[in-house]
């Protein structure tokens, strides 16, 4: 686990300059509970998304973003088990310019606030937030474990860095995720080439260099065959110091 994490600022700054554009109010994955669940409680821990919640930006200026993303959102009681992942999750918004993704962050519950066993989901529109994926399936995920208590603010990070595509490897990313569980919450950066060396280890940097993490932090890369393999999101993981 990565020791000592602290409160990041860093981010997009073009993002975070047109934060201002849009009024409104406010403010994973892990299927190693892929022992599945039947009752998701999902409904009502994050606030219900309309259109007609979302205030316009006051100038006509829209600012688009290179990809349509799309949040999710999962929770499962403790004790309940998942019967399918897949349904299991809730869409709650989509979203292709900086204007339309305040609008929709801002009416978020933020990390912090959820409930153990909950995630939330980032990913491109048209790529499923689950390993068997066409899209996901030949690749892997790098891992970040954060104490508690960090999660709102290195989620946000993550979130602005990748819909501002700060990482530079063309479509290689795919999503990201939050897992908030009991005793650690855990970051997930999700990519298309599980092989890819020189790739993944610019991701890796990137993500270091974009949540400003100490330079002991342990990551962690798995990939989605070998999830398929052991049932598992957070085990059996190759560490890097």
């Amino acid at each position: 686990m990565g020791a000592g994490l602290v409160n990041s600022s860093s981010g997009s700054g073009y993002l975070t300059k047109h934060r201002l554009s849009v009024t409104g109010g406010g403010g994973g994955e892990d299927k190693d509970n892929k022992e599945k669940e039947n009752g998701n409680s999902s409904n009502g821990l994050v606030i219900g998304l309309t259109r007609q919640q979302f205030t316009p930006s006051p100038t006509s200026e829209i600012h688009p973003l290179h990809f349509t993303w799309v949040f999710w959102f999962m929770h499962r009681s403790p004790g309940s088990k998942i019967l399918n992942y897949e349904s299991s999750m809730k869409k709650i918004a989509a979203f292709s310019s900086i204007e339309d993704f305040w609008a929709v962050y801002s009416h978020l519950r933020r990390p912090h606030e959820l409930p153990n066993i909950s995630d939330y989901h980032l990913f491109k529109q048209g790529v499923r937030p689950v390993w068997e994926d066409d899209t996901n399936i030949n690749g892997g995920k790098w891992i970040v474990r954060l104490k508690k208590g960090l999660a709102s603010r290195y989620w946000e990070s993550l979130v602005m860095a990748v819909i501002g595509d700060q990482f530079d490897v063309g479509t290689e990313i795919c999503g990201a995720v939050l897992s908030i569980r009991s005793s650690e919450d855990i970051l997930s950066l999700w990519n298309q080439s599980a092989h890819e060396g020189r790739i993944n280890l610019k991701i890796r940097d990137t993500m270091k260099r974009v949540l400003n993490l100490p330079s002991e932090t342990i990551m962690e890369y798995k990939t989605h065959n070998d999830a398929l393999k052991d049932n598992s999101s957070f085990r059996n993981t190759d560490v890097f110091r």
